[in-house]
């Protein structure tokens, strides 16, 4: 591992409640930037996802050549997963007609066999040293399986179940507290992690939907350029915050 890891440092950022923000708020943005593109902007739902698909590889590549963290370069990696999972799902809702009970059950799948291939391998699925480039990858698979996930499931509550976006809203963000509390109580940090990370999407789809949608389908109606335009600049601030951190951190230690 020493020879692996050498001049690696932990690739992700610390959870802390400035993570959860921007990352409810990425969620957010996956769900009304994907509506902005698709809709408002008028680029329809393959050049969109094309686009996306190719800046995602991108940002990836980037993220994946750093050795230590780069808050604005993992976040901007983040957002792009989040619209490219958001468009993964509706393709398949969409336009080949894929019910949103098959695809959550297969996202279902694809999370847990990536999580069982990911421990059978490196024996941990936490998120303290993710040093080299293979725990990476598991990662960024498990990052992607998450919010393909959570638009499916949170698609499922909110349209198909019936529950709207306020009342799908409130439930999520219920799981949320639930899973903040199980912590609190002692349960694993890493199985609490991720289920909070797979809950934050589909809490942060269904706050897109209330801010997006128009009141007659029961949002607010704020629509998506100005609900994105919003969410980007808060993203923007924090993330900038977080990098000027880690630029201060280096110059001390050098």
């Amino acid at each position: 591992m020493k020879s692996a890891t050498t001049g690696w440092l932990n690739k992700v950022p610390q959870v802390t409640l400035s993570f959860w923000i921007i990352k409810i708020l990425s969620t957010t943005v996956g769900e009304t930037g994907a509506d902005f593109l698709t809709v408002d902007a008028g680029f329809g739902v393959g050049p969109t996802s094309i686009g996306m698909g190719v800046f995602l590889a991108v940002a990836l590549f980037w993220q994946m050549r750093t050795r230590a963290l780069t808050p604005w370069i993992y976040w901007l990696t983040v957002v792009l997963v989040s619209i490219v999972g958001t468009q993964i799902t509706d393709i398949l809702t969409d336009i080949l007609d894929v019910s949103l009970y098959a695809s959550t059950a297969v996202f279902s799948i694809l999370l847990a066999i990536n999580f069982l291939v990911w421990y059978w391998v490196e024996h941990s699925l936490s998120i303290r040293e993710i040093v080299t480039p293979r725990r990476e990858l598991f990662y960024w698979v498990t990052v992607l399986c998450t919010f393909a996930l959570g638009t499916a499931a949170g698609d499922l509550a909110t349209e198909a179940l019936g529950l709207g976006f306020t009342l799908g809203a409130v439930i999520f963000a219920a799981l949320i507290a639930a899973t903040l509390m199980a912590w609190r109580m002692g349960c694993s940090s890493v199985l609490t992690f991720w289920i909070a990370y797979i809950l934050t999407r589909p809490f942060g789809a269904s706050l897109g939907d209330l801010l997006t949608q128009a009141k007659t389908y029961g949002g607010l109606g704020m629509g998506a350029t100005w609900t994105s335009a919003i969410f980007l600049c808060v993203i923007v601030m924090l993330v900038a915050v977080a990098q000027i951190s880690v630029v201060k951190r280096k110059a001390a230690i050098q």
